[in-house]
C-alpha cells in the first residue's frame, strides 16, 4: 500500500513537472519569437505567390509535380491552411500564457512602493546622494515630500526605526505597456482567426456542409452546400448583370464552391463606368436597390470603389466588372478548303453556339467581351514590315540566308498584337470578342479577335489571336485589310489557294503574261514556265504535310547550297506573279473586275502573302468577326461580413498604447532615509534613485533632483554625488 502510494505520488509529481516545462516553454519570449518568424515567411510566400487563383493556373505555372506539392501544403491559400491557422493559435496560447504569467507580477510592482529597503541598501545604488540640514526630520520630511510631489511624483512617508522613509514613484504604467502590447497580438491573432475559414470550417467538420463542385442553378443546390444567415463571417462574391438581382454570394474553396444566403437581395439597376481619353476606366460603380428580406424595405444607395454600402452588419464593395452576356452579332469565314463564302453568326457572352455542321462538329463558347481595347500603337508609324514592295505587285524581296530570311519574318507578323512594349501611344482600337472552339473530343483553343482594323507597321490589319493554354501570351494572325477595309479579298485569295482548278488556272494566266505571243514567244518554254508555276502555288498551298514559307523553304533546301539563293529569288518572282494571277482568276469567277497593279495593291498582295503564310499556325475551321452588339454590363460585388475587423481594431488602439507606454513613459523610484543628525543637530537625509533603462535624460533628472532637494539644507550640509 504504501509503495503504492509513493508510486503514484511520483508520477503525480513528473506529470506536473511536465506540464509545468511544457507551460514554461509555450510561454517563454524564444518559443513566441520562433512563431512570429514561422508567420512572418509564411505572409512571405503569400505575398509572392498569388492566392485562390483557379488550380489549372497553377498547374500551368508550375508543372504537376509541384502543383501537387504546394497543394498539400496549403500554399495556394497560406491565409486559411491548417497550419497557419495552427501557428496563429499556439501563438495565441503562447502570448496568453505570458500574460497570465508575468501580468500580475507586473500589475502588483506597478502599484508596491518599494518601501522596504534600508539605509544601507540605499547606500549600494548608483544614482545617490546624502546632505545635512538644519531642519528637524519631520520638517524636512514634508519639506521633500512637497518638492518631490511638485515635479510628478506620487509619494508615501513611513516611520521606520527612529527614522522617516520618503518613497517615490512616476512612470509606473509603463508596466501597462507590456500588458497593453502583448495583449495586443492577442487580440489581433483572435480577430483574424474570426475572420478566416476557421468559421466555415468548423460547419463542414460538426454541420456537415461540403464545397460544390458541379453546375446548376444556384437556387437549386442542395442544403449542404449552403450556408445560413446565421454564418458569423464570409467574404464572398455575386456577378449581377444590369437589371437583375442576386440574394446570394459564391465563397470559393479549394475544390469547388460554397453558397452564402444573404439576409438581403441586391438589384443592379445601372453600372456606371467612366474612361479616359485613351480608353482605360477611370471611374465605375453600381446603382443598386438593396430589398430586406425581414421588412421588404427598399434600400437605394450607389456603391463604388473605396466606397461600400453597409448594411446589417454585411458589407458590400465595388470589386471588379464583367460582362453580363452581352448580344454579339459577327460574321464567320472558312478557313479551311477552296470554299469562299461567308455565314452570320449570333452569341451571348458566357454561352455557346454550335458551328454550322459544314464546318466541323466543333462549339463556340463565347468567354469574353470588351467595347474597349487600349493598346500600344507607336509601332504604327514604324514603316513598313519586311517584304513589302515597291510599284510592281509581281516583285518580292527576299533575304540573302533563305532559311532565316523566311523563319525569322514568322514572328514579325505572328505575334504579339503591340510589339514596341517600351513605347508610350496607347490607343483605344475599339471592341473585341473573345471565344473558345471545341471539338467533339473535348479539346479546344481560345481565340481572340479584334472588329476593327488596326494601323500596325504602315498598314491596316485585322488582328486574329489564337492560344492553346490558359496561361499563355495570344498569338496574332495580322490579315491585311482590303479597298473596303474588310477581310473579304484576303479570303478570297485563302480559297483561291485552296482551289486547285484556281492554281491552274493562275499558272497558265502567269506564264501568257510572262511569256506574250510574238516572235520570240515559245509554247515549250511558257508550257515550263506554267508547271513552274503550278508547282510553286501548290507548295506554298501545303499540297505537302507543310505550308508556306516553311515548305518553300524545306522545298530549297533540296538544291545545292551554291544554288539556293538563285533558285529562292527566281521561285520567290514566280510565286508572287503567280498569286497575283490567282487574286485576279478568283475575282474573275466571281464577276469581279481585276484590280489595278499598283503600289497600294502590291503592298496588300505582299501582306496576304504573309499572312497566308502565317495562318498555317492559326489552326481554325473559321475565322470569326464581330460586326454588330448589345453590350450588357455585369457588377461583380464582394459581400462581407467580418466581425473580427473591429477586434483587430481594438488590438491596434492595444498596440499603439503599448509600444507608447514602453517607449515614453520611463518609470522612475526615488527613495528619500531621513534620520536625527549624528551631533543631534539638525536631520541627515540619503536619496537614491533608479529607473528601468539608464539614459542621458535620467542622468539630468538625478543632478536637477539632487539639487533642488539638498538646496535648502543649511551651509554646513555635506553629500556625495554619484559614485
Amino acid at each position: 500500500m504504501t509503495t503504492g502510494s509513493s508510486t503514484q505520488g511520483i508520477q503525480i509529481r513528473t506529470r506536473q513537472r511536465w506540464l509545468g516545462e511544457a507551460v514554461e516553454l509555450i510561454s517563454s519570449m524564444r518559443f513566441a519569437i520562433s512563431l512570429l518568424t514561422l508567420i512572418a515567411i509564411a505572409s512571405v510566400i503569400g505575398t509572392v505567390m498569388k492566392q485562390n487563383e483557379p488550380m489549372p493556373n497553377y498547374v500551368n505555372q508550375f508543372g504537376p509535380f509541384w502543383f501537387e506539392i504546394f497543394a498539400k501544403v496549403g500554399l495556394y491559400a497560406v491565409y486559411s491552411a491548417w497550419w497557419f491557422l495552427l501557428i496563429m493559435g499556439f501563438l495565441v496560447l503562447s502570448t496568453s500564457l505570458c500574460i497570465a504569467r508575468n501580468g500580475p507580477k507586473m500589475l502588483r510592482d506597478a502599484k508596491s512602493w518599494r518601501d522596504n529597503v534600508r539605509e544601507q541598501s540605499l547606500r549600494n545604488f548608483h544614482h545617490k546622494h546624502e546632505w545635512q540640514s538644519g531642519e528637524a526630520p519631520a520638517e524636512a520630511a514634508a519639506r521633500l515630500v512637497r518638492q518631490v510631489a511638485s515635479k510628478g511624483y506620487k509619494t508615501k512617508l513611513a516611520d521606520r526605526d527612529g527614522a522617516m522613509l520618503l518613497a517615490a514613484k512616476q512612470g509606473a504604467a509603463n508596466k501597462w505597456g507590456y500588458i497593453f502590447a502583448h495583449a495586443a497580438i492577442v487580440i489581433i491573432c483572435l480577430g483574424g482567426l474570426l475572420d478566416s475559414d476557421l468559421p466555415i470550417r468548423f460547419q463542414q467538420w460538426f454541420y456537415g456542409k461540403q464545397a460544390f463542385a458541379g453546375n446548376g442553378i444556384i437556387s437549386e443546390i442542395p442544403e449542404r452546400y449552403r450556408l445560413g444567415l446565421n454564418n458569423p463571417t464570409f467574404r464572398g462574391n455575386t456577378l449581377i448583370p444590369e437589371g437583375s438581382s442576386s440574394s446570394t454570394a459564391i465563397i470559393p474553396q479549394k475544390d469547388g464552391v460554397m453558397i452564402q444566403d444573404l439576409p438581403f437581395t441586391i438589384t443592379l439597376k445601372r453600372f456606371i463606368i467612366d474612361f479616359y481619353s485613351t480608353g482605360m476606366p477611370k471611374l465605375f460603380a453600381s446603382e443598386v436597390v438593396v430589398r430586406d428580406h425581414e421588412t421588404g424595405r427598399d434600400t437605394a444607395a450607389t456603391i463604388k470603389v473605396n466606397e461600400p454600402l453597409i448594411y446589417k452588419g454585411v458589407a458590400i464593395y465595388q470589386s471588379s466588372f464583367e460582362d453580363g452576356g452581352s448580344k454579339l452579332k459577327l460574321v464567320g469565314y472558312p478557313m479551311r478548303g477552296g470554299a469562299n463564302g461567308r455565314f452570320e453568326l449570333a452569341g451571348e457572352v458566357n454561352g455557346t453556339t454550335a458551328l454550322p455542321t459544314a464546318l466541323g462538329d466543333y462549339t463556340i463558347e463565347w468567354s469574353g467581351f470588351r467595347p474597349f481595347n487600349v493598346e500600344n500603337m507607336q509601332a504604327a508609324a514604324s514603316g513598313s514590315t519586311a517584304g513589302s514592295t515597291s510599284g510592281d505587285a509581281r516583285a518580292v524581296n527576299v533575304g540573302k540566308n533563305v532559311n532565316r530570311g523566311f523563319i525569322e519574318g514568322l514572328d514579325k507578323h505572328l505575334g504579339s498584337s503591340a510589339k514596341n512594349a517600351n513605347s508610350k501611344d496607347f490607343k483605344n482600337v475599339g471592341p473585341s470578342v473573345q471565344y473558345k472552339l471545341r471539338d467533339k473530343t473535348g479539346q479546344a483553343r481560345e481565340y481572340f479577335n479584334y472588329m476593327q482594323s488596326l494601323p500596325i507597321d504602315g498598314a491596316d490589319v485585322f488582328l486574329a489571336g489564337m492560344r492553346e493554354q490558359p496561361d499563355q501570351p495570344f498569338r496574332y494572325l495580322r490579315i491585311p485589310a482590303d479597298d473596303n477595309d474588310s477581310v473579304a479579298e484576303w479570303m478570297r485569295l485563302r480559297a483561291a489557294l485552296a482551289n486547285p482548278a484556281l492554281r491552274e488556272e493562275a499558272a497558265r494566266r502567269y506564264a501568257q503574261q510572262a511569256i506574250s505571243s510574238g516572235r520570240d514567244a515559245s509554247p515549250v518554254l511558257r508550257e515550263q514556265l506554267q508547271q513552274s508555276a503550278l508547282r510553286g502555288l501548290s507548295i506554298f498551298a501545303g499540297d505537302g504535310k507543310v505550308s508556306g514559307y516553311i515548305a518553300v523553304t524545306r522545298f530549297l533546301e533540296q538544291l545545292p547550297s551554291a544554288e539556293q539563293e538563285k533558285a529562292a529569288d527566281i521561285f520567290m518572282k514566280i510565286l508572287n506573279g503567280s498569286m497575283w494571277e490567282l487574286w485576279q482568276a478568283a475575282r474573275a469567277k466571281d464577276g469581279l473586275a481585276a484590280v489595278s497593279s499598283d503600289e497600294k495593291h502590291g503592298r496588300f498582295l505582299q501582306l496576304s502573302i504573309n499572312a497566308l503564310a502565317d495562318a498555317a499556325f492559326y489552326p481554325a475551321p473559321v475565322f470569326l468577326q464581330l460586326s454588330g452588339f448589345q453590350e450588357i454590363k455585369a457588377s461583380v460585388l464582394q459581400v462581407t461580413r467580418s466581425p473580427g475587423k473591429k477586434v483587430v481594431y481594438l488590438g491596434c488602439l492595444f498596440l499603439v498604447l503599448g509600444v507608447f507606454a514602453m517607449l515614453y513613459i520611463r518609470e522612475r523610484r526615488l527613495w528619500i532615509w531621513i534620520k536625527p543628525a549624528a551631533d543631534g543637530q539638525g536631520s541627515q537625509a540619503l536619496m537614491a534613485m533608479s529607473t528601468q533603462r539608464r539614459t542621458l535624460d535620467f542622468d539630468k533628472e538625478f543632478e536637477q533632483m539632487k539639487g533642488r532637494l539638498s538646496g535648502a539644507a543649511s551651509p554646513a550640509a555635506s553629500g556625495t554625488g554619484k559614485d
